[in-house]
């Protein structure tokens, strides 16, 4: 395996402009909405690299090594050796339908040799929880899928994924590695804190919340927030994010970010799902507790890939939006905390999403989360 990172910004377009990888097998890029959304970045890469898989998603912030940016794309460019792909990729027509669209696209990819799957999804438009459970229905539990929700910043006006095509709004495309040359390692941590009195779910519909302890849920989150960080709903809720969990099983506990707010159900939409019965309870963060979970992703990472000495891994960093409004200028220390655990010498790019989608670091059952960072790191290893 052979792996480069490529970069485009407005001033200089592509670096490097000529690919010492034209052969490759895959292409992973990120970048800002409006930086993707005419296709011509994607038709770029189609041309440099005609017989690769290319994939990609509009986000809050590209990854590079150590570096979060706005305006650049940036792009993993991998030939793999002894390792198949294969990309599906379906168009969202009813987010109520995320659990059959998972499906499909597990059974597209379900194959006796799979060794893995990364997913990037439309982030406004699909139910991740139901995507999530509908591949792992059709795949089965013991192949790990990652991936994450595409962002669109703050603005949560539109979100792009492409799959051999150019980004697109309601898309959802998954690749799927076969082979037993392919290691996939991964991780994923938080750093939130709760606080505030635990409440019960007792109105929800999937990932749409409508009361808690018998109140309207937007009413109590507009009482945390204060009238007037509410004014800015649904971005300001990116700080404050709930997690819930089956109170008889801990171990179910995920963190949930807002996408939506309806003022007059008094409804807040979610990522995933917040099953009824459960019990909810906010969340905020602080940098070093922030940057302590970077580093334990990287960690439960690099422990699961096991790699030895030399061997050459890429790794997929995908972090929360709302980790990024609340560290600011400070969200390359959590970048840089989870680079110093994976290693200088390990290409780094990802993306700053609306969810992100690993394993449960103690359940090991694969979910949607939000307001984690999650790790994916692949390598090919000989016998």
């Amino acid at each position: 395996m052979r792996s480069r990172q490529a970069a485009w910004n407005p001033l200089t377009g592509w670096a490097p402009a000529r690919a010492d990888l034209s052969d490759a097998s895959l292409v992973l890029y990120f970048g800002a909405r409006r930086a993707l959304a005419d296709g011509a970045r994607y038709r770029d890469l189609r041309a440099m690299f005609p017989s690769a898989h290319i994939l990609g998603c509009s986000t809050g912030g590209q990854i590079s090594d150590n570096n979060v940016s706005d305006d650049e794309i940036v792009a993993a460019v991998v030939k793999f050796d002894a390792t198949k792909l294969r990309l599906h990729r379906l168009r969202v027509e009813d987010s109520l339908q995320s659990r059959s669209y998972g499906a499909a696209l597990g059974q597209a990819l379900k194959a006796d040799d799979l060794a893995g799957v990364f997913v990037l999804s439309d982030g406004l438009n699909v139910n991740g929880s139901e995507l999530v459970a509908g591949i792992i229905g059709a795949v089965g539990p013991n192949v790990p899928l990652t991936g994450g929700l595409a962002g669109d910043g703050s603005e949560f006006s539109e979100t792009l994924v492409g799959g051999d095509c150019a980004p697109q709004s309601h898309a959802i495309v998954a690749i799927g590695f076969y082979g037993s040359a392919i290691k996939i390692g991964h991780g994923s941590a938080g750093g939130w804190d709760v606080f505030g009195p635990r409440r019960r779910v007792t109105r929800s519909r999937g990932n749409i919340l409508f009361e808690l302890d018998g109140e309207p849920a937007l009413d109590l989150y507009e009482r945390y927030l204060g009238e007037e960080d509410s004014k800015g709903l649904p971005g300001s809720a990116l700080l404050f994010p709930i997690q819930v969990h089956d109170a008889d099983r801990p171990d179910t506990a995920v963190v949930r970010t807002v996408l939506a707010v309806d003022n007059v159900a008094r409804s807040m939409t979610f990522a995933g799902d917040v099953p009824e019965g459960w019990t909810a309870q906010l969340m905020r963060g602080s940098f070093d507790r922030l940057t302590d979970g970077a580093a334990d992703a990287a960690r439960q990472c690099r422990a699961r890939l096991n790699l030895d000495e030399g061997d050459q891994q890429f790794s997929i960093l995908v972090s929360c939006i709302g980790r990024r409004l609340l560290m600011g200028q400070r969200t390359t220390d959590e970048v840089e905390a989870a680079s110093a655990e994976l290693g200088a010498d390990t290409l780094r790019v990802g993306f700053y999403s609306y969810g992100e989608i690993s394993p449960h670091a103690k359940s090991g059952m694969c979910e949607l989360h939000n307001q984690t960072m999650t790790i994916t790191s692949f390598a090919e290893v000989n016998g």
